[in-house]
């Protein structure tokens, strides 16, 4: 069907101003000038071939046309707004955004999300790695996942997972001619570092030798990595030993990529969170999603 309809631009321009009975407010609500409106509807006029409006020196009056032409434009513009809301709003249903810290997301998040996307096809999960806190009024995201002490004030918060502090490498380091039987036989391999920035509250090299009771190996000495995902593919490589988070190491652990050849274990101050706004929190996708992350956490403790 070869329908020849006016400009959707003239048609809005008419519909507010019959509704105001003003080129002038018409201009405000639409963000264009009065003139703009003017030479809209004078388009439309000449399009229909009939006048819709009496010009007066300081006010209009719809004509007998106009008054004919504006409920059903005024129907037909609500029946475009209604269709493009139930469009836009079954787009953002079948997706849910989410900011997670780069190495959560390559070494346990990923990992994982094939099972969330076949129990739930219907939601397209897109994930954003980055290390800088979300902003939930600026950023286009529904939850975040982060790392710290679980301050967010003003946000939901779900706890996922603590943490804790071991010490992994290859499994070839168990053996060759200096094996990793106990921590005094560090003095023989690298110590592999994480470089990020924490503010002193995770514990390093020096925490672990020194709980360990090992006062021969320099705590400094080693290469150091910003990313855990470096520092956990250094040590998988056998380029060292690292002091790793139970959390990022699990997959690799779990594979056997790396094992952890002795203790002592140490504590982390910091934990994983999962942050949403509150009314956020409480639709459907999130909700899911959240479900079956906690359910996904409980399992990576249990099975540790």
């Amino acid at each position: 069907m070869d329908r020849r309809l006016p400009s959707m631009k003239a048609l809005r321009a008419f519909e507010a101003a019959a509704r105001h009975l003003s080129f002038t407010l018409a201009a405000d609500e639409l963000n264009v000038t009065q003139a703009a409106i003017s030479h809209r509807v004078k388009t439309l006029e000449e399009r229909l071939g009939v006048r819709l409006f009496h010009r007066y020196n300081r006010k209009l009056e719809l004509t007998d046309a106009g008054r004919v032409y504006l409920p059903s434009l005024r129907d037909a513009l609500d029946m475009v707004g209604a269709a493009t809301d139930r469009v836009t709003e079954r787009a953002r249903a079948a997706t849910l955004k989410v900011s997670v810290v780069v190495s959560f997301a390559t070494k346990w998040l990923q990992p994982r999300l094939p099972a969330f996307a076949e129990a739930h096809p219907e939601i397209d999960v897109r994930v954003t790695a980055d290390d800088k806190l979300v902003a939930f009024a600026r950023d286009d995201v529904d939850v975040g996942i982060r790392f710290g002490r679980g301050r967010y004030p003003g946000l939901r918060v779900d706890k996922l997972m603590d943490d804790q502090i071991v010490p992994v490498c290859s499994p070839a380091l168990l053996e060759g001619p200096h094996p990793l039987r106990r921590p005094a036989d560090l003095k023989h391999h690298t110590l592999l570092h994480d470089m990020a920035f924490y503010g002193g509250d995770l514990p390093d090299w020096a925490d672990w030798l020194a709980r360990a009771g090992v006062r021969d190996v320099d705590p400094g000495l080693g290469p150091g990595f910003n990313l855990w995902s470096m520092l956990i593919d250094a040590a998988v490589a056998g380029q060292g030993v690292a002091l790793a988070r139970t959390t990022m190491a699990d997959g690799d652990l779990k594979a056997g990529r790396l094992v952890q050849p002795f203790g002592p274990t140490l504590p982390s101050a910091y934990a994983y969170w999962l942050v949403s706004t509150p009314e956020v929190g409480e639709h459907r996708n999130v909700r899911l999603f959240r479900e079956w992350l906690l359910a996904e956490a409980a399992g990576a403790r249990d099975d540790a």
